[in-house]
Protein backbone atom coordinates (compact mmCIF):
# COMPACT_ATOMS: atom_id res chain seq x y z
CA UNK A 1 0.00 0.00 0.00
CA UNK A 2 1.11 3.56 -0.65
CA UNK A 3 -0.36 7.06 -0.39
CA UNK A 4 -0.24 8.03 -4.08
CA UNK A 5 -3.86 7.96 -5.20
CA UNK A 6 -6.11 9.66 -7.73
CA UNK A 7 -8.45 12.23 -6.24
CA UNK A 8 -10.91 14.11 -8.45
CA UNK A 9 -9.00 12.79 -11.45
CA UNK A 10 -5.57 14.05 -10.31
CA UNK A 11 -2.79 11.92 -8.82
CA UNK A 12 -2.00 13.07 -5.29
CA UNK A 13 0.84 12.43 -2.87
CA UNK A 14 -1.13 12.16 0.36
CA UNK A 15 -3.20 15.37 0.22
CA UNK A 16 -1.02 17.28 -2.25
CA UNK A 17 -1.80 17.33 -5.98
CA UNK A 18 1.29 16.44 -7.99
CA UNK A 19 0.75 19.22 -10.57
CA UNK A 20 1.06 21.72 -7.71
CA UNK A 21 4.50 20.34 -6.81
CA UNK A 22 5.54 20.32 -10.47
CA UNK A 23 4.53 23.96 -10.84
CA UNK A 24 6.70 24.88 -7.85
CA UNK A 25 9.85 22.79 -8.32
CA UNK A 26 9.77 21.91 -12.02
CA UNK A 27 10.21 18.46 -13.50
CA UNK A 28 11.52 15.87 -13.15
CA UNK A 29 11.48 15.34 -9.38
CA UNK A 30 11.28 12.60 -6.78
CA UNK A 31 8.43 12.71 -4.30
CA UNK A 32 8.24 10.75 -1.03
CA UNK A 33 5.28 10.11 1.26
CA UNK A 34 5.87 10.42 5.01
CA UNK A 35 2.75 8.36 5.72
CA UNK A 36 3.98 5.48 3.57
CA UNK A 37 7.46 5.51 5.13
CA UNK A 38 5.86 5.45 8.58
CA UNK A 39 3.46 2.64 7.76
CA UNK A 40 6.10 0.41 6.21
CA UNK A 41 8.51 0.88 9.11
CA UNK A 42 5.81 -0.04 11.60
CA UNK A 43 4.90 -3.16 9.59
CA UNK A 44 8.33 -4.55 10.44
CA UNK A 45 8.34 -3.56 14.12
CA UNK A 46 4.91 -5.12 14.56
CA UNK A 47 5.93 -8.27 12.66
CA UNK A 48 8.89 -8.89 14.97
CA UNK A 49 7.11 -8.16 18.22
CA UNK A 50 7.47 -9.46 20.94
CA UNK A 51 11.01 -10.57 20.06
CA UNK A 52 13.71 -8.10 21.12
CA UNK A 53 14.64 -6.43 17.86
CA UNK A 54 16.00 -3.44 15.99
CA UNK A 55 14.87 -2.49 12.49
CA UNK A 56 17.86 -0.87 10.77
CA UNK A 57 16.92 1.02 7.61
CA UNK A 58 19.32 0.28 4.73
CA UNK A 59 20.51 3.77 3.84
CA UNK A 60 21.80 2.60 0.46
CA UNK A 61 18.18 2.46 -0.74
CA UNK A 62 17.34 6.11 0.05
CA UNK A 63 19.79 8.39 1.84
CA UNK A 64 18.15 11.82 2.05
CA UNK A 65 18.69 13.36 5.49
CA UNK A 66 15.03 14.28 5.93
CA UNK A 67 13.94 10.68 5.34
CA UNK A 68 16.59 9.38 7.73
CA UNK A 69 15.58 11.97 10.34
CA UNK A 70 11.96 10.86 10.13
CA UNK A 71 12.71 7.14 10.37
CA UNK A 72 15.19 7.75 13.17
CA UNK A 73 12.52 9.64 15.11
CA UNK A 74 10.34 6.52 14.89
CA UNK A 75 13.10 4.49 16.55
CA UNK A 76 14.77 3.01 13.47
CA UNK A 77 18.39 2.04 13.45
CA UNK A 78 20.50 2.51 10.34
CA UNK A 79 22.49 0.06 8.22
CA UNK A 80 25.41 1.85 6.55
CA UNK A 81 28.02 0.69 4.04
CA UNK A 82 30.34 3.70 3.82
CA UNK A 83 31.74 6.59 5.80
CA UNK A 84 29.38 8.92 3.94
CA UNK A 85 26.33 6.91 4.94
CA UNK A 86 27.57 6.76 8.54
CA UNK A 87 27.92 10.55 8.60
CA UNK A 88 24.45 10.91 7.06
CA UNK A 89 22.95 8.77 9.83
CA UNK A 90 24.69 10.81 12.50
CA UNK A 91 23.72 14.11 10.83
CA UNK A 92 20.11 12.90 10.90
CA UNK A 93 20.37 12.49 14.68
CA UNK A 94 20.64 8.70 14.84
CA UNK A 95 22.92 7.69 17.76
CA UNK A 96 25.87 5.41 17.16
CA UNK A 97 24.34 2.62 19.22
CA UNK A 98 21.63 2.28 16.56
CA UNK A 99 24.03 2.11 13.58
CA UNK A 100 25.45 -1.10 12.11
CA UNK A 101 28.31 -0.90 9.62
CA UNK A 102 28.07 -3.41 6.77
CA UNK A 103 29.98 -3.63 3.50
CA UNK A 104 32.66 -5.82 1.98
CA UNK A 105 35.41 -3.19 1.70
CA UNK A 106 35.55 -1.07 4.85
CA UNK A 107 38.75 0.99 5.02
CA UNK A 108 40.76 1.64 8.15
CA UNK A 109 39.71 5.29 7.94
CA UNK A 110 36.06 4.27 7.95
CA UNK A 111 36.64 1.93 10.89
CA UNK A 112 38.33 4.71 12.83
CA UNK A 113 35.52 7.15 12.07
CA UNK A 114 32.85 4.78 13.35
CA UNK A 115 34.78 3.72 16.44
CA UNK A 116 35.38 7.32 17.42
CA UNK A 117 31.84 8.42 16.62
CA UNK A 118 30.06 5.44 18.16
CA UNK A 119 28.81 2.23 16.55
CA UNK A 120 26.48 -0.61 17.47
CA UNK A 121 28.50 -3.21 15.59
CA UNK A 122 30.58 -3.93 12.52
CA UNK A 123 29.31 -6.70 10.28
CA UNK A 124 32.70 -8.13 9.35
CA UNK A 125 33.04 -9.74 5.90
CA UNK A 126 36.52 -11.34 5.85
CA UNK A 127 39.52 -12.30 7.93
CA UNK A 128 41.71 -9.46 6.58
CA UNK A 129 39.00 -6.96 7.50
CA UNK A 130 38.69 -8.54 10.94
CA UNK A 131 42.41 -8.22 11.60
CA UNK A 132 42.51 -4.64 10.35
CA UNK A 133 39.57 -3.69 12.58
CA UNK A 134 41.28 -5.19 15.62
CA UNK A 135 44.44 -3.18 14.90
CA UNK A 136 42.48 0.05 14.50
CA UNK A 137 40.49 -0.58 17.68
CA UNK A 138 43.64 -1.33 19.70
CA UNK A 139 45.29 1.85 18.40
CA UNK A 140 42.32 3.84 19.71
CA UNK A 141 42.11 1.97 23.01
CA UNK A 142 38.67 0.65 22.09
CA UNK A 143 36.93 -2.69 21.62
CA UNK A 144 34.96 -3.12 18.40
CA UNK A 145 31.71 -5.12 18.68
CA UNK A 146 31.37 -7.42 15.69
CA UNK A 147 29.21 -9.95 13.97
CA UNK A 148 30.74 -12.03 11.19
CA UNK A 149 28.83 -12.28 7.95
CA UNK A 150 28.44 -15.88 6.88
CA UNK A 151 27.67 -16.87 3.31
CA UNK A 152 25.15 -19.74 3.53
CA UNK A 153 25.35 -20.67 -0.20
CA UNK A 154 21.61 -20.14 -0.69
CA UNK A 155 20.15 -19.16 -4.05
CA UNK A 156 17.93 -16.14 -3.38
CA UNK A 157 16.24 -16.55 -6.80
CA UNK A 158 16.62 -12.87 -7.56
CA UNK A 159 18.47 -10.81 -10.20
CA UNK A 160 22.09 -11.96 -10.53
CA UNK A 161 23.40 -8.45 -9.84
CA UNK A 162 21.71 -8.27 -6.41
CA UNK A 163 22.18 -11.87 -5.22
CA UNK A 164 24.66 -11.96 -2.32
CA UNK A 165 24.29 -15.32 -0.58
CA UNK A 166 25.72 -17.81 -3.08
CA UNK A 167 29.19 -19.30 -2.80
CA UNK A 168 30.43 -17.42 -5.88
CA UNK A 169 29.39 -14.02 -4.50
CA UNK A 170 31.96 -11.70 -2.93
CA UNK A 171 30.13 -11.36 0.38
CA UNK A 172 30.88 -12.95 3.75
CA UNK A 173 32.84 -16.06 4.70
CA UNK A 174 31.77 -19.59 3.77
CA UNK A 175 29.54 -20.88 6.53
CA UNK A 176 31.57 -24.10 6.60
CA UNK A 177 34.57 -22.07 7.84
CA UNK A 178 32.66 -20.13 10.49
CA UNK A 179 34.04 -21.97 13.52
CA UNK A 180 37.69 -21.30 12.69
CA UNK A 181 37.03 -17.66 11.80
CA UNK A 182 35.06 -17.06 15.00
CA UNK A 183 37.89 -18.68 16.97
CA UNK A 184 40.37 -16.24 15.44
CA UNK A 185 38.04 -13.31 16.12
CA UNK A 186 37.77 -14.28 19.79
CA UNK A 187 41.56 -14.26 20.07
CA UNK A 188 42.04 -10.81 18.55
CA UNK A 189 42.52 -8.12 21.23
CA UNK A 190 40.45 -5.33 19.69
CA UNK A 191 37.26 -7.28 19.01
CA UNK A 192 34.21 -8.53 20.91
CA UNK A 193 32.02 -11.06 19.14
CA UNK A 194 28.33 -10.25 19.66
CA UNK A 195 26.55 -12.23 16.98
CA UNK A 196 26.13 -13.59 13.46
CA UNK A 197 25.26 -11.71 10.27
CA UNK A 198 23.68 -13.05 7.08
CA UNK A 199 22.22 -11.35 4.00
CA UNK A 200 21.38 -13.32 0.86
CA UNK A 201 20.17 -10.70 -1.62
CA UNK A 202 17.65 -8.04 -2.56
CA UNK A 203 14.15 -8.06 -4.03
CA UNK A 204 13.32 -11.59 -2.85
CA UNK A 205 9.76 -12.54 -3.74
CA UNK A 206 9.44 -15.79 -1.82
CA UNK A 207 10.28 -16.89 1.71
CA UNK A 208 11.91 -20.26 1.02
CA UNK A 209 15.46 -18.86 0.54
CA UNK A 210 15.17 -16.94 3.82
CA UNK A 211 14.08 -20.10 5.60
CA UNK A 212 17.03 -22.06 4.21
CA UNK A 213 19.49 -19.38 5.32
CA UNK A 214 17.97 -18.79 8.75
CA UNK A 215 17.87 -22.49 9.62
CA UNK A 216 21.58 -22.67 8.81
CA UNK A 217 22.16 -19.64 11.04
CA UNK A 218 20.18 -21.25 13.87
CA UNK A 219 22.31 -24.39 13.70
CA UNK A 220 25.48 -22.28 13.59
CA UNK A 221 24.35 -20.34 16.65
CA UNK A 222 24.10 -23.55 18.68
CA UNK A 223 27.51 -24.68 17.44
CA UNK A 224 29.23 -21.40 18.21
CA UNK A 225 27.69 -21.20 21.65
CA UNK A 226 28.99 -24.69 22.35
CA UNK A 227 32.42 -23.40 21.34
CA UNK A 228 32.11 -20.69 24.00
CA UNK A 229 31.05 -17.67 21.93
CA UNK A 230 28.40 -15.33 23.32
CA UNK A 231 25.98 -15.07 20.38
CA UNK A 232 23.61 -12.33 21.53
CA UNK A 233 22.40 -10.88 18.21
CA UNK A 234 21.38 -12.26 14.86
CA UNK A 235 21.57 -9.76 12.02
CA UNK A 236 19.35 -11.35 9.38
CA UNK A 237 19.85 -8.70 6.69
CA UNK A 238 17.13 -7.35 4.44
CA UNK A 239 16.02 -8.20 0.94
CA UNK A 240 12.24 -8.64 1.13
CA UNK A 241 10.88 -7.54 -2.23
CA UNK A 242 8.10 -5.18 -3.24
CA UNK A 243 5.48 -5.41 -6.01
CA UNK A 244 6.70 -3.33 -8.94
CA UNK A 245 3.56 -4.11 -10.93
CA UNK A 246 -0.11 -3.92 -9.99
CA UNK A 247 -0.65 -7.62 -10.66
CA UNK A 248 -2.19 -10.07 -8.22
CA UNK A 249 1.20 -11.69 -7.58
CA UNK A 250 2.69 -9.90 -4.58
CA UNK A 251 5.81 -10.74 -2.53
CA UNK A 252 5.32 -12.03 1.03
CA UNK A 253 4.17 -9.53 3.63
CA UNK A 254 6.33 -8.43 6.56
CA UNK A 255 3.93 -10.34 8.83
CA UNK A 256 4.80 -13.57 7.00
CA UNK A 257 8.47 -12.69 7.15
CA UNK A 258 8.24 -12.00 10.88
CA UNK A 259 6.48 -15.32 11.47
CA UNK A 260 9.30 -17.08 9.59
CA UNK A 261 11.92 -15.41 11.77
CA UNK A 262 10.10 -16.45 14.94
CA UNK A 263 9.74 -20.00 13.64
CA UNK A 264 13.38 -20.44 12.63
CA UNK A 265 15.44 -18.46 15.16
CA UNK A 266 12.97 -17.15 17.74
CA UNK A 267 13.82 -19.92 20.22
CA UNK A 268 17.47 -18.84 20.50
CA UNK A 269 16.90 -15.86 22.80
CA UNK A 270 18.84 -13.51 20.53
CA UNK A 271 18.08 -9.91 19.72
CA UNK A 272 17.01 -9.81 16.09
CA UNK A 273 18.30 -7.14 13.71
CA UNK A 274 16.93 -6.75 10.21
CA UNK A 275 18.00 -4.29 7.51
CA UNK A 276 15.08 -3.56 5.19
CA UNK A 277 15.53 -0.80 2.64
CA UNK A 278 13.44 -1.35 -0.45
CA UNK A 279 10.27 -2.46 1.37
CA UNK A 280 10.31 0.68 3.51
CA UNK A 281 11.28 3.20 0.85
CA UNK A 282 10.39 1.66 -2.52
CA UNK A 283 6.66 2.28 -2.69
CA UNK A 284 7.06 5.43 -0.58
CA UNK A 285 8.48 7.30 -3.56
CA UNK A 286 7.61 8.20 -7.13
CA UNK A 287 9.42 9.97 -9.96
CA UNK A 288 7.38 12.64 -11.75
CA UNK A 289 8.35 13.62 -15.29
CA UNK A 290 6.93 15.68 -18.14
CA UNK A 291 6.47 14.71 -21.78
CA UNK A 292 8.78 16.75 -24.00
CA UNK A 293 7.69 15.27 -27.33
CA UNK A 294 5.61 12.49 -28.81
CA UNK A 295 7.61 11.15 -31.74
CA UNK A 296 6.11 8.89 -34.40
CA UNK A 297 8.70 6.35 -35.55
CA UNK A 298 8.71 3.43 -37.94
CA UNK A 299 6.02 1.17 -36.53
CA UNK A 300 6.21 2.64 -33.02
CA UNK A 301 5.58 5.83 -31.09
CA UNK A 302 8.11 7.28 -28.67
CA UNK A 303 7.17 9.16 -25.52
CA UNK A 304 10.20 11.39 -24.89
CA UNK A 305 10.36 12.54 -21.26
CA UNK A 306 12.46 15.08 -19.41
CA UNK A 307 13.59 12.32 -17.00
CA UNK A 308 16.40 10.06 -18.15
CA UNK A 309 18.50 7.06 -17.23
CA UNK A 310 20.76 9.29 -15.13
CA UNK A 311 17.72 10.10 -12.93
CA UNK A 312 16.38 6.52 -12.68
CA UNK A 313 18.92 3.93 -13.81
CA UNK A 314 17.14 0.74 -12.72
CA UNK A 315 15.40 0.01 -16.05
CA UNK A 316 18.64 0.48 -17.99
CA UNK A 317 20.89 -1.28 -15.46
CA UNK A 318 18.68 -4.18 -14.37
CA UNK A 319 15.95 -4.33 -16.99
CA UNK A 320 13.67 -3.33 -14.10
CA UNK A 321 9.97 -2.58 -14.48
CA UNK A 322 8.26 0.49 -13.04
CA UNK A 323 4.58 1.17 -13.55
CA UNK A 324 4.20 4.45 -15.45
CA UNK A 325 0.89 6.27 -15.00
CA UNK A 326 -0.52 9.61 -16.21
CA UNK A 327 -0.86 12.21 -13.46
CA UNK A 328 -4.24 13.21 -14.88
CA UNK A 329 -6.45 10.15 -14.64
CA UNK A 330 -7.83 9.02 -18.00
CA UNK A 331 -11.58 8.84 -18.39
CA UNK A 332 -13.18 5.45 -17.90
CA UNK A 333 -13.05 3.42 -21.09
CA UNK A 334 -10.12 5.35 -22.58
CA UNK A 335 -8.21 3.10 -24.94
CA UNK A 336 -4.50 2.62 -24.36
CA UNK A 337 -1.85 2.63 -27.05
CA UNK A 338 1.73 1.35 -26.92
CA UNK A 339 4.63 3.75 -26.41
CA UNK A 340 8.35 3.29 -26.09
CA UNK A 341 9.00 5.51 -23.06
CA UNK A 342 12.45 7.08 -23.33
CA UNK A 343 14.59 9.91 -22.03
CA UNK A 344 16.77 12.52 -23.76
CA UNK A 345 20.19 11.02 -22.92
CA UNK A 346 22.29 10.05 -25.94
CA UNK A 347 22.15 6.32 -25.25
CA UNK A 348 19.82 3.70 -26.70
CA UNK A 349 19.85 2.30 -23.17
CA UNK A 350 18.00 5.43 -22.03
CA UNK A 351 14.74 3.52 -22.34
CA UNK A 352 12.28 3.09 -19.49
CA UNK A 353 9.79 0.81 -21.25
CA UNK A 354 9.00 -0.62 -24.67
CA UNK A 355 5.48 -0.94 -26.01
CA UNK A 356 4.03 0.27 -22.70
CA UNK A 357 0.21 0.72 -22.91
CA UNK A 358 -0.76 4.29 -21.97
CA UNK A 359 -3.61 6.62 -22.87
CA UNK A 360 -2.88 9.01 -25.72
CA UNK A 361 -0.28 11.49 -24.46
CA UNK A 362 0.66 14.97 -25.66
CA UNK A 363 3.50 17.37 -25.06
CA UNK A 364 3.41 18.79 -21.52
CA UNK A 365 1.57 15.87 -19.91
CA UNK A 366 2.87 14.66 -16.56
CA UNK A 367 3.59 11.00 -15.82
CA UNK A 368 4.63 9.26 -12.61
CA UNK A 369 6.94 6.28 -12.18
CA UNK A 370 5.62 4.27 -9.26
CA UNK A 371 7.76 2.39 -6.73
CA UNK A 372 10.76 4.66 -7.38
CA UNK A 373 11.68 5.48 -3.79
CA UNK A 374 14.38 2.82 -3.47
CA UNK A 375 17.54 2.91 -5.58
CA UNK A 376 16.25 5.92 -7.49
CA UNK A 377 17.75 9.19 -6.27
CA UNK A 378 20.67 7.41 -4.58
CA UNK A 379 21.87 5.93 -7.89
CA UNK A 380 21.34 9.09 -9.93
CA UNK A 381 24.20 10.85 -11.70
CA UNK A 382 24.90 13.98 -13.70
CA UNK A 383 25.62 12.10 -16.92
CA UNK A 384 25.32 14.40 -19.96
CA UNK A 385 25.82 17.24 -17.42
CA UNK A 386 22.19 16.92 -16.39
CA UNK A 387 21.60 18.30 -12.86
CA UNK A 388 20.51 15.94 -10.11
CA UNK A 389 16.77 16.32 -9.75
CA UNK A 390 14.95 17.64 -6.66
CA UNK A 391 13.64 15.44 -3.88
CA UNK A 392 10.36 16.43 -2.22
CA UNK A 393 8.84 15.12 1.01
CA UNK A 394 5.09 15.29 1.53
CA UNK A 395 3.30 15.16 4.85
CA UNK A 396 -0.46 15.53 4.78
CA UNK A 397 -1.39 18.64 2.82
CA UNK A 398 2.06 20.25 2.65
CA UNK A 399 5.40 19.50 1.04
CA UNK A 400 9.01 20.59 1.27
CA UNK A 401 11.96 20.40 -1.09
CA UNK A 402 14.50 18.24 0.77
CA UNK A 403 17.16 18.42 -1.93
CA UNK A 404 17.17 21.26 -4.43
CA UNK A 405 18.12 21.00 -8.08
CA UNK A 406 21.62 22.48 -8.48
CA UNK A 407 22.10 25.30 -10.95
CA UNK A 408 24.43 24.90 -13.90
CA UNK A 409 26.71 27.50 -12.32
CA UNK A 410 26.94 25.37 -9.16
CA UNK A 411 27.83 22.33 -11.25
CA UNK A 412 30.48 24.18 -13.27
CA UNK A 413 32.08 25.68 -10.15
CA UNK A 414 32.99 22.19 -8.91
CA UNK A 415 35.55 21.87 -11.69
CA UNK A 416 38.94 23.56 -11.50
CA UNK A 417 40.99 24.58 -14.53
CA UNK A 418 44.74 24.51 -13.82
CA UNK A 419 46.73 27.72 -14.20
CA UNK A 420 48.76 26.23 -17.07
CA UNK A 421 45.59 26.01 -19.16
Amino acid sequence: MDHFLYRDGILHAEDVALPDIAATVGTPFYCYSTATLTRHYHLFTEALSPLPHLVCFAIKSLSNLAVLKHLGSLGAGMDVVSAGEYLRARAAGVPGERIVFSGVGKTREEMRLALEGGIRQFNVESEPEMRALSEVAVSLGKIAPITIRVNPDVDAKTHEKIATGKSENKFGIPIARAREVYAEAAALPGLRVVGIDVHIGSQLTELAPFEQAYRKVAALTETLRADGHAIERLDLGGGLGIPYTRSNEAPPLPTDYGALIKRTVGHLGCEIEIEPGRLISGNAGILVSRVIYVKHGEGRDFLILDAAMNDLVRPSMYGAHHDIVPVIEPAAGTEAQPYDVVGPVCETGDTFAKGRPLPAMVEGDLVAFRSAGAYGAVMASEYNSRPLIPEVLVKGDHFAVIRARPTFDEILRRDTIPEWL
